[in-house]
């Protein structure tokens, strides 16, 4: 395998946390007096941060009431239910048998992407956890990409992005990095296919033979 590095994206490509995401915006809809959103509502707005999400889903007069309602009561509870998703802890041990470095390119805070990981065993597979926060960008900025990969000392020739959407395509193609979609969250195979991604594996134990292949 050519490369050196792998970036995954966190929700949708290796945890499941979309019941919590959920229940906090359900949460803070109520808060504000409003119906609580559905499953598919929130798939729908997440990907490019928490504000983002807020704006499209309370509107974004709403942003600035709803952001502390959101955060206190995900801090509260974020640990409830997430569970990573099948393969991942496999596939992370995989590649660092095999000397190649992972870490994690995330909108999701900083902060909270690390406590998961941890929290989830995650954390001694990955040699970094970059997330909303940490730096002045959000994904697919490229300041944000090359940020890590300075970080992680690696070069975007050797590194492959892992993601669920078409902010993690966008991403790669900024950075130059080679990509596979992975149809594990928010985007199906032909949503996928549609926005541009050449390789996608259904699961992420097929991600490996993509990555051997390219």
């Amino acid at each position: 395998m050519r490369f050196r590095t792998i970036l995954f994206d966190l929700d949708g490509t290796l945890i499941d946390h979309f019941e919590a995401i959920h229940r906090c915006h359900a949460f803070t809809r109520r808060a504000l007096g409003m119906p609580e959103p559905s499953m598919a509502e929130v798939r729908a707005a997440v990907g490019a941060g928490i504000e983002t999400a807020l704006a499209r889903l309370d509107g974004a007069e709403r942003v600035a009431e709803a952001l502390p309602i959101y955060l206190r009561h995900w801090e509260a509870t974020m640990l409830e239910d997430v569970r990573a998703l099948p393969g991942a802890a496999a596939l992370l041990r995989s590649l660092q048998d095999c000397g190649v470095g992972s870490g994690v390119l995330t909108n999701k805070r900083g902060s909270s992407a690390r406590q998961i990981c941890a929290h989830l065993g995650l954390g001694p597979l990955l040699k970094g956890i970059f997330g909303a926060g940490d730096t002045p960008w959000l994904k697919p900025d490229v300041r944000f990409t090359t940020h890590v990969l300075s970080a992680l000392q690696a070069q975007a020739e050797t590194t492959c992005l892992i993601g669920d959407s078409p902010y993690d395509l966008e991403t790669a193609e900024a950075g130059r990095l080679a990509f596979v979609a992975v149809a594990t969250g928010t985007h199906t195979v032909p949503e996928l296919r549609a926005a541009g991604a050449r390789h996608i594996a259904s699961s992420l134990s097929e991600v490996g033979r993509f990555l051997e292949n390219l």
